[in-house]
């Protein structure tokens, strides 16, 4: 029996749904409904003659017949998905797409200088952007990268270096430091209202500080706890508490005296931004590009 090109997309379908062992992610990685998902798979079985995968409401698994089809599939069809990322590189405009999930704080310090050079510039690529600050499994939904700050990356990934190293700093509004007073010390906070901030593995960060060799660690006290850097930003400027965050996202409000530094001996340096990816796929060519253009660009190094 031959390969028709309806069995050759079939396969691409079968593999992304082996890498995640779920109909819904791998439909999310190939830009399919689960049901054409479902429906292609059903499909590939009966022209085939063969069952492939075990489907229950919960799981996905490969049979049998399926763990040989994928040891046999995967190596050829992987070597063709390079080869045709290759061809990118003999086009006078490159082309390609790409889905990567960034922390909410790169948007404004690395994407939002960068992308209106990027689409001039490379007009047919497809640039796919999710925007979360909750760590997830960047390969397992569905995405070729993520951006992070560098002492976040999973240990697994092959990490790039886009930024220096960021500094952490504590602010308030004068209107609050009139009203409340300006600790000296960082355990002064600990009488103050602090909005707290949650990670993104749902763990309440404590605030660091570092003064030469001396660091110190403070459990925040504070009635609003938010888990991305804008509703900090505004419950700062309105005089709600002090905030902390990376000093170049509250750069523009620090010289305009909208917030004041508190604390400013006290600091924390963190790692800068990194893209990363997993070193088991190639990387696409949209990648490659964005990467050396936040290079090029270096968007933080006016801040």
């Amino acid at each position: 029996m031959q390969i028709s090109r309806a069995d050759l997309a079939d396969f691409l379908y079968f593999l992304a749904i082996a890498r995640h062992a779920n109909f819904r992610q791998a439909a999310l990685e190939m830009g399919v409904t689960t049901s054409a998902l479902s429906h292609a798979m059903s499909g590939l079985e009966a022209r085939r003659g063969v069952r492939l995968l075990n489907r229950t409401t919960r799981s996905v698994t490969l049979t049998a017949a399926g763990e040989e089809l994928r040891a046999s599939i995967e190596g050829p069809l992987q070597t063709v998905s390079d080869a045709a990322e290759n061809l990118n590189r003999f086009r006078d405009a490159p082309t390609g797409r790409v889905r990567i999930n960034v922390l909410e704080d790169a948007v404004p310090l690395l994407l939002g200088p960068v992308m209106p050079l990027f689409v001039d510039r490379y007009p047919e690529v497809e640039v796919d952007i999710s925007v979360s600050n909750r760590l997830i499994d960047v390969i397992a939904g569905g995405f070729d990268a993520g951006i992070r700050y560098g002492g976040t990356v999973p240990e697994d990934m092959i990490a790039q270096r886009l930024s220096f190293d960021i500094r952490w700093v504590a602010a308030a509004s004068p209107a609050y430091l009139e009203r409340f007073g300006t600790p000296v010390l960082p355990q002064d906070l600990q009488d103050h209202r602090c909005i707290r901030i949650r990670l993104g593995n749902d763990q309440v960060y404590d605030w660091e500080f570092e003064r030469g060799e001396e660091t110190v660690s403070v459990a925040m006290p504070g009635p609003l706890t938010v888990d991305s850097s804008l509703p900090a930003m505004n419950f700062g400027l309105g005089g709600a508490g002090i905030i902390y965050g990376a000093e170049p996202i509250l750069m523009p409000y620090l010289r305009s005296g909208a917030l004041q530094l508190v604390l400013s001996d006290w600091a924390s340096m963190g790692e800068g931004f990194h893209a990363y990816y997993s070193g088991r796929r190639q990387v696409p060519t949209a990648l490659r590009l964005l990467i050396d253009l936040i290079r090029e660009v270096n968007p933080l190094s006016g801040s």
